[in-house]
């Protein structure tokens, strides 16, 4: 089985990068259907829903990341932006609060600076999410 996930997921990277996100991701939610916990999968999706403005599909997918991985940065920015993105500033700034406070602040120290020029960012009026 684990074989063949490998080649639903290459075949799901193959349909993004040649710009066919809505099949890749019908390949992805096949993959999901048998193994509903995939990492890579779900990551792929939530890309693929966030490069797609997405954004409120994108958000449900790195939630339900972050419940499996609750410090990871890289979930954590995810969700930041696709929340940001949406316009849920308050929850976007509650997803910050959230991951710093629970942090590991050696492994995660990138993300906590990330976060440090983000939060100043908004502060001054200037941030913005790059796709």
């Amino acid at each position: 089985m684990q074989d063949e996930i490998e080649r639903s997921l290459n075949e799901a990277r193959a349909h993004a990068e040649a710009g066919d996100n809505e099949q890749a991701r019908m390949v992805l939610q096949e993959i999901l259907t048998k193994d509903p916990k995939n990492t890579t999968a779900l990551l792929m999706l939530g890309g693929s829903y966030f490069y797609d403005g997405k954004y409120a599909e994108a958000e449900l997918v790195y939630e339900q990341l972050i419940q499996a991985e609750p410090g990871s940065g890289m979930l954590s920015i995810a969700l930041f932006n696709s929340l940001w993105k949406q316009g849920k500033h308050e929850e976007a700034a509650g997803e910050i609060s959230r991951f710093i406070n629970i942090a590991d602040k050696e492994t995660e120290r990138d993300t906590i600076a990330q976060y440090a020029a983000i939060s100043k960012a908004i502060a001054e009026g200037a941030y913005e999410v790059d796709e």
